[in-house]
């Protein structure tokens, strides 16, 4: 009885020890993920295709048109300029990361991405967030200097404090969500489905057999710093921009919603998009509530909401009402007169 009960507990012991030995060794060849989200749409994903490839080019051409416009006017060649410059070139960037890859995405009949490729993306999708807010906070800070204090606000806000803020908002993004990208990859994977259309962070997180502790709390710190500080900086200037507006004359309320109107549109849309797809992939809403009567289609384009829309969005919204931007880009689309006109008269 007791050889047999030994000999039990040592194939129980020989088998665990197998299982784990298994569990590791596919831990360590995960070179791929496979990106469920997506389903069969036959003939009509060229319409798809077609569809956000259009998108693409409109949102280069849009962002680079008002780069180029504000680079080659030196009467735009001030600090909220130069703030909606790089705030434009984010877009451009976020775009990029996410366009190529879905277009390559929808013609293909296998779902998959390579690892490194997947890391990669998620480093662009995560930086592009961080450095949007750190812009529209700092853009938010401009617009306080500029309305509640006009006559320091060139004092204040020199050539050299635009360079250092620009870099404030660029630099310290790429650095932390360098180290989410390492913590990641670093993870030792027990699975290599994805449910989602594109590479999202906390998707490969849930993928870990591995302890995640030291990921989950970077994450929390690097969201409350680069999502509610930007957000605490912003209510607190308009705030004290609202203060100055209600005791203010009428031209200083004008000046106000110029310009402030857009970028709080921007910061609305841009905060709506991120909210849902942070509650639909941290907090599994598909799960945890009835969504079973929302079409595959629309889910995925709400999830995409914050990376497509909001490059279009930005350029459009700005270079509409922005009066200094959109009477340059006005004038340069008049035809000067001939000299036969000129001659004649």
């Amino acid at each position: 009885m007791n050889e047999a009960s030994l000999f039990c507990a040592l194939n129980s012991s020989m088998i665990t020890l197998q299982a784990k030995t298994r569990m590791k060794t596919n831990s360590t060849q995960v070179s791929y993920f496979t990106l469920r989200a997506y389903f069969d749409t036959g003939l009509l994903r060229y319409f798809y295709f077609m569809i956000i490839l259009s998108l693409y080019i409109l949102i280069i051409c849009s962002n680079l048109l008002l780069i180029v416009v504000i680079c080659m006017n030196r009467s735009l060649h001030e600090p909220m300029y130069m703030f909606l410059c790089s705030l434009f070139v984010n877009e451009l960037y976020g775009s990029s990361g996410l366009f190529p890859f879905l277009l390559t995405q929808i013609l293909s009949d296998i779902h998959t991405v390579s690892a490194s490729l997947c890391f990669l993306q998620i480093f662009c999708v995560y930086s592009y967030v961080c450095v949007q807010f750190s812009t529209l906070a700092v853009m938010s800070y401009d617009r306080y200097l500029a309305i509640c204090s006009p006559l320091q606000y060139n004092t204040h806000m020199t050539s050299g404090k635009v360079v250092l803020l620009i870099a404030v908002t660029w630099l310290p993004s790429f650095v932390a969500v360098s180290m989410t990208t390492y913590l990641s990859a670093s993870l030792q994977l027990c699975g290599n489905t994805i449910h989602e259309v594109y590479c999202v962070n906390y998707s490969i997180v849930k993928l870990a057999c591995s302890d995640t502790r030291v990921n989950n709390i970077y994450g929390l710190i690097v969201s409350a710093f680069f999502i509610f500080g930007p957000l605490i900086v912003i209510l607190y200037t308009y705030m004290r921009i609202l203060k100055v507006c209600f005791s203010g004359s009428k031209q200083t309320r004008q000046k106000a919603v110029t310009t402030c109107t857009p970028h709080l549109a921007s910061l609305l849309n841009f905060s709506f998009g991120v909210c849902f797809e942070i509650l639909q992939s941290r907090f599994d809403m598909k799960s945890r509530f009835d969504m079973s009567s929302v079409p595959d289609m629309l889910a995925i384009l709400l999830s995409l909401y914050f990376l497509t829309c909001q490059p279009l969005f930005t350029p459009l919204l700005y270079g509409l009402k922005m009066s200094k931007i959109f009477n340059i880009l006005y004038a340069s689309n008049k035809k000067p007169p001939s000299k036969a006109t000129h001659s004649h008269k």
